[in-house]
């Protein structure tokens, strides 16, 4: 397992540009220290749209699926500080996905990261898991690629939580593959080609899978910020 630990939170949304400093300030200097320290949170990395756009894509790495129903993450759900009362509303357009890693191989961060939104198709389950997990390995070893990672959401049985209820709904991606590289034009080039929605569907997943490019800004272990 190349990620640290066996879970993860990726989350996507929008951010104004005119709130985007502040936010990045919170973001890194208080909200990246708040969740470090709760039990069980390994990583966390902030990724913005590499293409210009106003999204933001973050990711923690978790011990294990545990963590996203402990009594100490709901605590802070159910808290936030006065800035992050400030800034949740912000945060536009919430797609908010608590995961099991299903597979995983070669690095978490790097310069530049293709995210793949995605569902499998009827009765495509097995087929899609064991497809894209064979396909990891070569991956992560491509020229100007050094990671590629499987993520399934399932929605965990807790109420809704106060953070949620200052942003408004949350959306969740179904299946999400997270690639790292250095080299943005390679993972363009995986968007475009065996990663296109056409390839995907051909592998077993539904129709309309969504591919973005990021940027990194900052990542952060338990060490550096707690």
């Amino acid at each position: 397992m190349s990620l640290l630990g066996n879970a993860a939170l990726a989350m996507w949304w929008d951010m104004a540009a005119d709130q985007r400093s502040e936010f990045e300030h919170w973001h890194s200097h208080e909200h990246f220290p708040e969740r470090m320290a709760i039990p069980g949170f390994r990583r966390g990395t902030r990724w913005a749209s590499a293409t210009g756009g106003e999204g933001i894509f973050q990711m923690y790495e978790l011990d294990d699926y545990g963590v996203v129903q402990s009594a100490a993450y709901l605590e802070r759900l159910n808290a936030p500080t006065p800035w992050s009362t400030r800034m949740m509303p912000h945060h536009r357009n919430m797609v908010r996905s608590q995961c099991r890693v299903l597979a995983s191989a070669g690095g978490a961060v790097a310069r530049h990261a293709l995210t793949i939104r995605l569902s499998p198709g009827p009765d495509s389950h097995a087929r899609l898991q064991v497809a894209l997990s064979d396909r990891l390995n070569t991956l992560a070893a491509q020229p100007g690629l050094v990671g590629a990672h499987l993520l399934r959401h399932e929605t965990p049985p807790i109420a809704t939580t106060r953070e949620q209820q200052i942003r408004g709904s949350d959306r969740v991606a179904d299946w999400v593959l997270v690639i790292v590289g250095y080299d943005l034009d390679a993972l363009r080039t995986v968007q475009t080609t065996e990663f296109s929605a056409t390839a995907l569907q051909a592998l077993g997943a539904d129709g309309g899978a969504l591919g973005e490019l990021h940027e990194l800004c900052h990542s952060a272990a338990r060490a550096d910020v707690t």
